[in-house]
């Protein structure tokens, strides 16, 4: 069996040149991902317009994530060659955005004297340093480092977002998303959303118009407020850095399983992230508990999973992907796709928004037991939005799923939907010759064979409701 469990890559200084964007697509790159929060908006639309030039070359789908910088509190550029810190040594934090030293850090948050108080743990990049504060002294917060360690450029620092008064996005996170809007961006993540209505301010078209919005879970109110993040976003991220921040670590994993059960009963995309092959940012293998760590995140049920420095920074960005990808396909083999089917019964569904989701979401589940009775080979869904796709893929059939669209956007959205292969069909969308298209399409790129038996799913009236309403069992001739 393929590799049904997406893999998104960050690109960075490591993985920019072209020859190596063609090896990550090739090792197994579905999406890759832009962070915005280091570098110039020049420099990352560079990036971007490389990106989609080396993909149209390559002749595959890839998506493009950009990641909001949100309001992320960061340290005072290091020198270059890192700042170590360790075990005791204590040091002075101070408001300000100058550079940093191992006896003064700068740390761009305004508040810093007012909201940190003495005992609060802080942490910094994604917990490789943690210090705790020791109170305020005059001009500066002291603190004690308790688990030493490497800072490199301007790591983050994880202030408790109870009492973080930055909200989001923030002015710069939409000023960046305009200008990424303007060329056509797939997807975007929204950093330290902590309600529904963090993201309906995002303010773009719901996709396909507009990009598909991904909520970032990584504080504690986004726990409490999940369903109603799900539901306003088009996908997830278990952001487990900043998340295991604010909850004891015990928590982390039972919080990751419970935040992807309810997206995947929710019909949305579930991408978990964060140290997942961190230590092949410098070695050639991950670690055991790495490799656990990336089959237990598929058989949670994650739609995706995404590599960080280890791709733009790592010493083997295409080596990185390619790990990745042969541990997710042995775990997608290893799937207990029956079980799936059973245990998402237990899942508390939320009823459908409106009739016409309602009844896609009937004729996904009817498509689903359709296939596993008959041994399907193949469910090719026909969908303007992803909609369909995405809820089919919720089910976790063990056919394939080929998600066909006459929308280019959405084509790329789905490259980050678990076990949907997409493709783009060039026909007008009121034809009666889509379902046609897609099967002689489906032949073509071998996904299915003369003699096999497929089910397909689409809106009657070619896409003049949203509703998919349709079902058929096809013998390909």
């Amino acid at each position: 069996m393929a590799r049904r469990t997406k893999i998104i890559a960050t690109i960075g200084p490591a993985s920019d040149a072209e020859p190596v964007l063609k090896g990550m697509i090739a090792a197994g790159m579905d999406v890759a991902r832009i962070g915005l929060a280091h570098e110039p908006l020049e420099h990352t639309l560079e990036r971007y317009h490389r990106i989609r030039r080396v993909a149209a070359d390559f002749g595959r789908p890839v998506g493009i994530l950009v990641d909001l910088p949100g309001p992320k509190v960061r340290a005072g550029m290091v020198p270059d060659n890192g700042l170590v810190l360790t075990e005791g040594q204590r040091v002075r934090l101070v408001p300000g955005d100058g550079p940093s030293t191992a006896e003064l850090i700068q740390v761009d948050y305004e508040d810093l004297l007012t909201d940190i108080h003495q005992g609060d743990t802080l942490a910094f990049g994604d917990g490789g340093v943690v210090v705790e504060s020791m109170g305020r002294a005059g001009d500066h917060i002291e603190v004690a480092v308790i688990h030493g360690g490497v800072l490199k450029g301007r790591p983050g620092i994880h202030i408790p977002s109870d009492r973080l008064r930055l909200a989001t996005p923030t002015p710069e996170d939409l000023r960046l998303l305009d200008a990424f809007v303007e060329v056509g961006v797939d997807m975007v993540a929204l950093s330290f959303v902590r309600s529904a209505h963090d993201v309906r301010r995002i303010g773009t078209e719901p996709h396909p118009r507009g990009p598909l919005v991904v909520a970032k879970v990584e504080t504690r109110a986004a726990v409490d407020n999940l369903d109603g993040i799900i539901e306003a976003a088009g996908a997830v991220m278990v952001a487990r850095g900043d998340l295991g921040a604010e909850f004891p670590i015990e928590e982390l994993p039972h919080l990751q399983k419970n935040i992807i059960h309810r997206c995947i009963a929710l019909g949305r995309p579930a991408i978990t992230a964060t140290q997942m092959l961190e230590s092949m940012v410098h070695a050639p293998l991950p670690t055991r508990a790495e490799a656990s760590d990336v089959a237990n995140a598929v058989f949670d049920g994650s739609s995706a999973v995404m590599l960080s420095g280890e791709t733009a920074i790592g010493v083997d960005p295409v080596h990185a992907v390619a790990t990745m990808a042969r541990i997710a396909e042995r775990a997608d083999d290893e799937f207990d796709y029956e079980g799936w089917a059973h245990q998402l019964q237990t899942f508390r569904m939320a009823p459908a928004d409106d009739a016409e989701h309602a009844i896609t979401n009937a004729m996904t589940s009817a498509a689903h037991r359709a296939a596993a009775a008959t041994g399907a080979k193949a469910i090719l869904c026909l969908s303007r939005s992803g909609f369909t796709v995405r809820s089919i893929a919720r089910f976790r059939p063990q056919a394939k799923i080929l998600g066909f669209s006459t929308n280019d956007r959405t084509v790329r959205q789905l490259s980050m939907s678990w076990g949907a292969t997409p493709y783009q069909i060039e026909v007008e969308e009121h034809s009666e010759q889509m379902v046609p298209a897609a099967i002689e399409l489906a032949l073509r790129h071998d996904e299915i064979h003369p003699g096999d038996l497929v089910v397909v799913l689409f809106g009657s009236g070619a896409f003049r409701g949203r509703a998919t309403d349709t079902l058929r069992l096809i013998r390909i001739p």
